[in-house]
C-alpha cells in the first residue's frame, strides 16, 4: 500500500464518504495529522475515533465564513499545512427540456466556488509551510468529465472543467512560491453519488482503489492524477476530436428524449 512519505499536516475536505472517506482512513492509519472536513459532524467524529492525529472540522464549503473559521482552527492546531487535499463536491444531472437554473447554481457553488473558498483559506497555511523550508502541495479533485462534454452533465462537467482550468493556471503562478499543484481526474468510482446513476459506468472502481491511485500520484507529485487509465486516456483522446465528431458521439450516448422522469 502506497503511503505518503514523512509526517504531514493535511486538510482533507469531503472526508465523510466515497473517495474522501477512503483517503481519510489511509492517511490516519499512516500517522499523518489530518483535519477532516465535511458538512456532517457525526461521520467525521466516528472516523476520527480515539486517535490523536485527527481534527474534526465540519462546515459547508459554500459558507465563506464557516470556511474561514475552519482554517483558523486548523492553523491553531497544526501551525500550517503540508498538503491541502480539496475533495468535496457533488453531482446533479440536468434535464435540458426542463432547464433548472437552481440545480446549475447548486453544482457550480459546491464544485467550483466551494472548492475555491477552501483554496483561498488554505493558501496562507501552505505558504507558512513553505516559509519553514518545506515544499507544500495543493491537490484538488476534478473529474474525468472535464475532458469531454457528456449528455446531462452540463452543470457537473462545466464545474469540473472550470476547476481544472483554474488549477492548471494557478499552478503556473504558484511555481515561483514553491507550492506544487496536482489535479485529480477520477473516472467512475463507487460512492453514494455514483450509486444513484441510472446509466452504465464503464470500468467503475472502488473508493479504496481510487485512494490508492491518488496517494501514488501525490507521492510522485504528478500534475494530472487520472484513473482508471484505460478509461481516462480514452476520454482525453475523444476530447480532442473535432466538434462535429464530439457532437455525434454525445448524441449516441444521450438518453432517449421521451424519458422525462430524470431530473
Amino acid at each position: 500500500m502506497t503511503a505518503l512519505s514523512g509526517s504531514r499536516r493535511i486538510w482533507l475536505t469531503g472526508a465523510s464518504s466515497g473517495i474522501g472517506l477512503a483517503l481519510a482512513r489511509r492517511l490516519l492509519t499512516q500517522g499523518h495529522r489530518v483535519a477532516l472536513s465535511a458538512r456532517r459532524e457525526a461521520p467525521l467524529t466516528e472516523l476520527a475515533g480515539a486517535g490523536n492525529n485527527a481534527l474534526v472540522v465540519p462546515f459547508d464549503t459554500t459558507d465563506t465564513q464557516a470556511v474561514a473559521r475552519a482554517a483558523e482552527r486548523i492553523d491553531d492546531a497544526f501551525g500550517g499545512l503540508d498538503l491541502a487535499l480539496l475533495n468535496a463536491g457533488t453531482c446533479e444531472y440536468l434535464n435540458a427540456r426542463h432547464f433548472d437554473m437552481p440545480l446549475v447554481a447548486r453544482v457550480l457553488d459546491a464544485n467550483l466556488y466551494g472548492t475555491l473558498h477552501c483554496l483561498d483559506a488554505a493558501l496562507p497555511l501552505l505558504r507558512r509551510a513553505r516559509a519553514a523550508n518545506g515544499r507544500p502541495l495543493l491537490a484538488v479533485t476534478s473529474s474525468a468529465a472535464a475532458y469531454l462534454p457528456l449528455p446531462r452533465a452540463e452543470a457537473y462537467g462545466a464545474s469540473k472543467a472550470a476547476l481544472s482550468h483554474f488549477m492548471e493556471a494557478l499552478r503556473i503562478d504558484l511555481a515561483d512560491e514553491g507550492i506544487d499543484v496536482s489535479v485529480i481526474h477520477p473516472g467512475f468510482v463507487k460512492s453514494p453519488l455514483t450509486d444513484r446513476n441510472d446509466f452504465p459506468m464503464p470500468l467503475r472502481i472502488s473508493a479504496e482503489a481510487a485512494a490508492q491511485a491518488i496517494l501514488e500520484g501525490l507521492e510522485r507529485r504528478r500534475l494530472d492524477i487520472h484513473f482508471p487509465r484505460r478509461f481516462t486516456l480514452a476520454l482525453r483522446l475523444l476530447g480532442v476530436l473535432p466538434p462535429g465528431l464530439r457532437f455525434r458521439l454525445g448524441r449516441r450516448l444521450a438518453r432517449p428524449t421521451d424519458m422525462e422522469s430524470r431530473p
